[in-house]
């Protein structure tokens, strides 16, 4: 007589990881000055276009112009804070990120001082006291802020970029 034996495979229970994801949230990134200027420029840059797109801007052109450049810089400021703040540089060491980052904040103090004079210009064309007036002068004033915030950064960035060079 034959037996047939029936062995049973047990099951352990799956292990249950917290996160495999290999980015890392920096807590202490908006405490430096790269990540409070960060923070300066996306609030400052969006009340610019938050200020421009509330009124009647596309009957100026120059304005449309704010409003582009106002959007564009405010998505990459985004997108480049994100990208330290979860640490992302680090993992992909193949990027210059100090020469990305240098001509980026450069590029972006140059777009925002001409944005900034050509919002200043096109606010005599409203009516004094009108809401397009007191709108397009404060998003005048927050364009240059925004314009110094970069400035600022676009220094860091450089010292940064040039320490990185004079280690190679």
């Amino acid at each position: 007589m034959e037996r047939t034996v029936v062995v049973t495979a047990r099951r352990s229970p799956p292990e249950h990881n917290v996160s495999t994801s290999t980015l890392a949230f920096d807590q202490h990134f908006t405490t430096t000055a790269k990540g409070i200027l960060l923070l300066a420029e996306i609030v400052c840059g969006m009340l610019v276009w938050i200020l421009v797109g509330g009124t009647d801007y596309f009957q100026v052109s120059s304005l449309c112009w704010v409003m582009f450049v106002a959007v564009l810089c405010w998505i990459v400021t985004i997108c480049l804070f994100i990208i330290y703040l979860t640490g992302a540089q680090n993992r992909m060491p193949q990027v210059p990120w100090t020469t990305l980052s240098l001509c980026l904040n450069c590029s972006a103090t140059v777009l925002y001082l001409v944005t900034a004079i050509a919002d200043a210009v096109s606010v005599n064309q409203a009516i004094r006291g009108r809401h397009n007036y007191n709108c397009w002068a404060a998003s005048s004033f927050f364009a240059f802020l925004t314009t110094l915030c970069y400035a600022g950064s676009s220094y860091l960035s450089y010292v940064a970029w040039k320490t990185r060079e004079e280690e190679q």
